[in-house]
């Protein structure tokens, strides 16, 4: 896994080499092992590498065919040993045994189609100099980022938005409408990201520039529609054969030059992975976790209890309340994007404990919850649908209250608050968001904090007509469950769990995450399975449970879903932080411009005194604090060459344009 930037001069021109090695430096943590740039003519590719397979021989960026064909590409092709004995029989010829190769002589025998071949998590660009064509790509469900933006008849890409803006003609503003979708859907819809005209590639999607034009289009997308039930299939050989596509999707990624952890929460996705990797490997491997003081938020009894039964050599990281205060400005300068969970940062400390341990490449069980019903999302649905049925009982309802112990907010409510809370109507059980209604009310009430001007800004604004016109043509017809998982695994999976939680905070030390969940052909498997598979009644990744019975210990198999959750709101006012309480500040809050500063004080000290705070509390705060860090280190360039001279005025940042690439 690296770091990738580049440059096309669109209407004449050549690449710097100055601005390529700006680029590239500004995300060598990415990449610290080797860097390296190539530019001719329009054409500019840098590459920081982190060495994993072939060490030697597969510096960047690499050519192949006289030079006609560059590639800088950043992430893991995990079937390129038999993709490569493909070529080989096909007679390609190869000096190195890297899988980036590969990639380059595969594009070369079928093109653009490439993509469809490779089973990996990929971003890259290749130069194909004889058509004067710019072909870039991201995975499909968007582990690796792969960021653009067109300045001064420029075309510009980076994996982090950071390497862009370390170009003096790349302008830096907070685009309000990303601020608004994150402050619905905690992520932006893709290509719009938190930085005005500068745009994301969406996962699944490769991109071209030819002469001077840009065309986009999907390569795949999981493809969710119902389907007729195999009646020659049973339940038993489903198992089978789900435990046999885990069992080597997890094989290709253990397919590395240098050792490969495994992290363990103590739930059951990522003790399946590890219990695979120990079984491909056949001996004792290193397993990692993140710890709390808090018992309600920490795991490690079943951390230490699947570490046992595997015979894993584990170690873990403690994070305090003071240690999410401590680096809080860091891990925002890596999400490059405002958040409303403290999440990452525990898990930003447990990246860093992986590399100190000297380890580059962890594997993880992100993408089960998605693909096969893990989310209590999925159970709140059924639920909701079971009460919608018969919307007047007075016990139904009494299943939502016991899905959310751990929210006292709902304990205490009537039934007639939470019938209108989880919108259990007859008319509204069919409607295009029903599942995701409630979270996204919740999260939308944080936006009574912005200021005027933004909500002036925004007024015309509807976040969710950015999801209807992304909605495959026949997501209407699908069941609620189907719908859900769409939700969950295009929008909420790759903005947010494999980018703030995922790829941002790992990257920062250099730690590459593989998921053996994430392979395509799981995908693809788990799309086709009927939804009774993946929830029976309430028992929520039925078929999952089923496969793994033996493999991992009972407790774990059969234990309830603990979602991940870290300390919030309340760790910011624990010691009474100079660096928070500035941030929070109304002086500095009415000069950012963002929120409204009267509202803010009133939420600051319902914190500092020590009142009761709901979700929507901590979801705001969080948010407006990571939104001041996020304007503090990127617009005031704190952190950023070529900082600004002085802070832009509040009505500077609310500047907003529309053109994007």
């Amino acid at each position: 896994m690296c770091g990738i930037a580049g440059s096309l001069h669109l209407y004449g021109g050549s690449a710097g080499q100055e601005q390529l090695r700006r680029m590239i430096e500004t995300i060598r943590y990415r990449g610290p092992d080797d860097i390296g740039t190539y530019s001719q003519g329009p054409i500019g590719l840098a590459h920081a590498r982190l060495s994993i397979i072939d060490l030697a021989g597969g510096h960047q960026p690499m050519s192949i065919t006289q030079d006609s064909l560059w590639i800088t590409f950043n992430g893991e092709i995990f079937n390129y040993i038999e993709l490569r004995d493909e070529l080989i029989a096909k007679g390609h010829r190869f000096t190195s045994s890297s899988d980036t190769e590969v990639l380059l002589h595969l594009y070369q025998e079928e093109g653009e189609r490439c993509v469809e071949r490779l089973n990996g998590q990929w971003a890259f660009a290749i130069w194909d100099a004889p058509r004067r064509k710019l072909f870039l790509s991201r995975d499909r469900f968007g582990i690796r980022p792969l960021y653009y933006t067109q300045a001064d008849g420029e075309f510009l890409f980076a994996s982090e938005v950071k390497a862009l803006l370390a170009c003096p003609q790349v302008a830096c503003a907070i685009d309000l409408h990303g601020l608004d979708q994150i402050f619905t859907f905690w992520v932006t819809v893709p290509p719009r990201t938190a930085f005005q005209n500068i745009s994301q590639l969406p996962p699944g999607h490769s991109m071209v520039i030819e002469e001077g034009h840009v065309r986009i289009a999907p390569y795949w997308t999981l493809d969710l529609a119902p389907r007729v039930a195999n009646g020659h299939t049973t339940d038993t050989q489903l198992t089978e054969e789900l435990l046999e596509l885990l069992h080597d999707a997890t094989r290709i990624r253990l397919r590395s030059d240098v050792p490969v952890g495994a992290y363990l929460s103590g739930g059951i996705d990522s003790t399946v992975i590890a219990a695979l990797a120990k079984r491909n490997v056949g001996e004792r491997i290193r397993t990692f976790s993140v710890t709390f003081d808090a018992s309600e938020l920490d795991e490690s009894r079943f951390q230490h209890e699947a570490s046992s039964f595997l015979g894993t050599s584990h170690h873990n990281v403690r994070c305090r309340h003071e240690d999410i205060v401590r680096i809080f400005s860091e891990v925002i300068w890596h999400t490059e994007q405002p958040i409303l969970r403290s999440a990452p940062a525990p898990l930003y400390l447990l990246s860093k404990l992986v590399r100190d341990s000297g380890f580059k490449v962890v594997l993880s069980g992100e993408g089960a919850d998605e693909l096969f019903g893990g989310y209590d999302i999925f159970k709140e649905t059924k639920i909701r649908q079971f009460w919608g049925r018969r919307p007047d009982s007075s016990w139904r309802p009494l299943l939502l209250k016991r899905l959310y112990p751990y929210l006292p907010g709902i304990q205490r409510q009537s039934l007639e608050y939470l019938k209108h809370f989880f919108h259990v109507t007859r008319e509204e059980l069919n409607g295009l968001f029903f599942s995701h209604l409630p979270r996204w009310e919740v999260t939308k009430k944080a936006k009574q904090f912005f200021s005027v001007s933004a909500r002036t800004e925004l007024a015309t604004a509807d976040a969710v007509t950015a999801l209807l016109r992304d909605l495959p043509t026949s997501y209407a017809t699908w069941p609620p469950f189907a719908k859900a998982e769409f939700l969950e695994s295009r929008y909420l999976l790759p903005g947010y769990i494999l980018s703030s939680q995922g790829d941002r905070v790992a990257m920062a030390h250099g730690v590459e995450g593989r998921y053996p969940f994430l392979d395509h052909r799981v995908a693809a498997f788990a799309a086709r399975l009927p939804a009774r598979l993946k929830m029976k009644v309430l028992d929520q990744k039925h078929l999952l449970k089923m496969a793994v019975k033996g493999l991992i210990p009972e407790s774990i198999r059969t234990r309830s879903k603990q979602p991940y959750r870290a300390p919030d709101g309340v760790s910011f006012f624990r010691n009474n932080d100079e660096y928070v309480q500035d941030l929070l500040s109304p002086i500095r809050i009415k000069r950012d411009g963002v929120f409204d500063h009267r509202a803010t004080e009133a939420l600051v000290k319902k914190f500092r005194s020590g009142n009761e705070t709901s979700v929507k509390d901590n979801m705001a705060l969080t948010g407006i604090l990571s939104t001041t860090v996020f304007l503090d280190r990127f617009m005031r360039g704190v952190g950023v060459g070529g900082s600004t001279a002085s802070p832009p005025s509040g009505a500077q940042l609310l500047s907003q344009s529309e053109s994007r690439l």
